[in-house]
């Protein structure tokens, strides 16, 4: 279903500033830059611009290198002018820097980080929560009370939306308050239930940053066409900065214990680049990951890294299910339930281990990997003692 044709009016430039993602903040933003003089060039090179360059860094930073997202407390005091000024104009940084960079997967990780911000912001926000879902969904409205287990009314609001905005937006979502079959329907609507521990605008917050992140994914990616290669160029001592930190924590997440990552069989390493890219890996890939690593010996928080760009990546939920898997020792899942799944990562003829007639389970592809490697070692190993008893040799005589 597509966003709403028309969006709710908001005048109120604090809460423009602290979600500047929205439609209605575009033109605000336009008028304020206007106002205050601030061009592209003004924005990249001037000194007065600089705590906004360094806010759009630290968003971009904190998108790739922490959990949860961007740091929402760390914004300036947006109850004034200045700090207004600072967050809006760093977002619009932030996203040139991120769109500079040509990789999608640090477009995607940006989105995942602001969108997680919005969340944790909206979940608190009663008096801005109607307005941005009426901007992102096409049906939502409120109850005027909340009731939680026996039926006792707890003070608050019980949001609903429509059917069709929920089954778009919780296939990214995992776990079973978020299936069709364990909601209330009623002539096409869902009601979001109270939970002790799990609010109603809890719930719409959850939902909406879906079509938050998409929304800011899908506008960089059309502004990333418009960018030349001046641009870029102008741009390259930040974008040097965020491909490096990106590397160096995909270098971090692939340390391990046991086996070596060329060892690793294509299905496994599918299963890690998917996520990587932000793929919404189904649930059959995701236990086949995360036995695979529990398996071969690799620390929990190690698994837990590679769920780290999954679109529904929460690090407690992702925490105690990785550590589920661990505790009960999973077996991986063999070829034939990896090919039914979809999850297997070869054709026939594009690996010649995996074409192997007593090929049947990931786990002797490692160890076929690893017998491999150690009689090579051995190998160039032997021709090395070999090569210093011949030297020897000759200098003796």
């Amino acid at each position: 279903m597509p966003l709403p044709l028309e969006v709710p009016p908001i005048e109120d430039e604090v809460t423009l500033a602290r979600y500047p993602f929205l439609p209605q903040s575009a033109p605000w933003i336009q008028k304020l830059t206007h106002k205050e003089g601030i061009d592209i060039d003004m924005l990249i090179d001037s000194d007065f611009m600089e705590d906004s360059r360094r806010r759009g860094r630290l968003r971009l930073i904190e998108s790739i290198a922490n959990e949860g997202g961007v740091d929402a407390m760390a914004m300036r005091d947006i109850h004034t002018p200045e700090g207004r000024l600072l967050e809006a104009i760093s977002f619009t940084y932030a996203r040139m820097v991120a769109c500079a960079c040509e990789q999608d997967i640090i477009l995607s990780k940006w989105a995942q980080a602001e969108a997680e911000r919005a969340e944790r912001l909206l979940t608190a926000d009663t008096a801005t929560i109607e307005k941005v879902a009426m901007t992102y969904l096409s049906e939502v409205r409120k109850k005027d009370e909340a009731l939680i287990g026996d039926g006792a009314v707890k003070g608050g609001v019980v949001w609903e939306i429509g059917m069709t905005d929920f089954i778009e937006l919780v296939p990214g979502i995992t776990g079973p308050r978020w299936r069709l079959a364990n909601q209330e329907l009623k002539r096409g609507w869902i009601t979001l239930n109270e939970e002790v521990n799990y609010s109603s605008q809890a719930k719409l917050a959850r939902l909406l940053r879906q079509r938050i992140k998409d929304k800011i994914l899908n506008d960089a990616r059309m502004k990333t066409e418009n960018f030349n290669d001046e641009l870029i160029l102008r741009l390259s001592e930040a974008t040097t900065m965020v491909v490096g930190l990106l590397q160096h924590k995909s270098d971090e997440n692939l340390e391990l214990t046991g086996a070596q990552v060329d060892d690793w069989p294509p299905c496994m390493k599918k299963a890690i680049a998917e996520l990587d890219q932000g793929v919404n890996v189904n649930h059959f890939g995701r236990l086949f990951l995360a036995s695979m690593a529990s398996t071969i010996g690799l620390p929990p928080e190690n698994c837990v890294e590679f769920f780290h760009n999954a679109p529904d990546f929460n690090s407690e939920t992702t925490a105690y299910q990785v550590s589920h898997v661990y505790d009960r020792e999973y077996t991986p899942a063999g070829c034939a339930k990896l090919k039914l799944n979809a999850r297997c990562a070869v054709q026939p003829g594009e690996d010649r281990l995996c074409d192997q007639p007593w090929m049947d389970h990931p786990l002797k592809y490692l160890r076929a990997k690893q017998r491999s490697r150690i009689r090579y070692d051995e190998g160039e190993e032997k021709k090395n003692e070999s090569a210093d008893d011949n030297s020897e040799s000759r200098d003796g005589s």
